[in-house]
């Protein structure tokens, strides 16, 4: 792959990789309730998905997700249910978002945070419809390279990385602001709505 259309790639995967969706609900849930250092945990579990997926599409599974309307379906409804999982969960627990210094170590594993956000990024059809759609325009015509799969891939899985940390950072400050607890039930809420109306989303969309 030359170094043009590298950058070219770079450049209309901005959009797609800062836009709001589960990844970043998820990434931004996480900065406010445990803080930078686990959001970057689960920014590398969403980057690890990505790539999984970047090396599912050049093997063909894109194409699949694109003509097998129970294949998607069955995904996309499992992304749904977690993604409504989560919103509810985030809801109900009144924990959720607490600021105290102290109460962020040990609310979860970095594993776990890494885990939940490679099942979600895995999982979610927008994801896989948008890697199916782009790589291919920069991928060669003559087959499977392992090579440009590994570029694009790493690539992609980068830019929604820095977008995840930039949230983590930002998020430090919007932390101070949730000191009351009508703000914290506010904001818990919010969360949790949009938590299950991604889901909701998810369930009702069409390929």
């Amino acid at each position: 792959m030359s170094i043009e259309s590298w950058l070219l790639f770079i450049a209309v995967s901005l959009v797609p990789a800062i836009s709001p969706g589960p990844g970043v609900m998820l990434a931004i849930h996480n900065t406010l309730r445990f803080g930078r250092n686990a959001t970057l945990a689960s920014a590398s579990g969403n980057a690890l998905g990505l790539v999984c997926i970047g090396f599912a599409v050049a093997f063909g599974f894109g194409a699949l997700m694109a003509t097998s309307a129970v294949a998607f379906t069955v995904l996309k409804l499992i992304g749904a249910a977690y993604l409504i999982y989560i919103g509810v969960k985030v809801w109900r627990d009144k924990s959720s978002f607490n600021t105290l210094e102290n109460d962020l170590e040990g609310r979860k594993s970095y594993r776990m945070l890494f885990g939940q956000a490679f099942l979600v990024s895995i999982t979610n059809p927008k994801a896989i419809l948008v890697i199916t759609a782009l790589f291919p325009q920069f991928m060669s015509k003559s087959g499977f390279h392992l090579d440009q799969t590994i570029i694009l891939s790493v690539t992609y899985a980068v830019l929604c990385w820095a977008n995840h940390a930039a949230i983590a950072y930002a998020g430090e400050n919007v932390r101070r602001f949730l000191t009351s607890e009508k703000r914290l039930s506010m904001t818990r809420r919010i969360t949790g709505g949009l938590f299950v109306g991604f889901g909701a989303a998810l369930a009702t969309a069409s390929r």
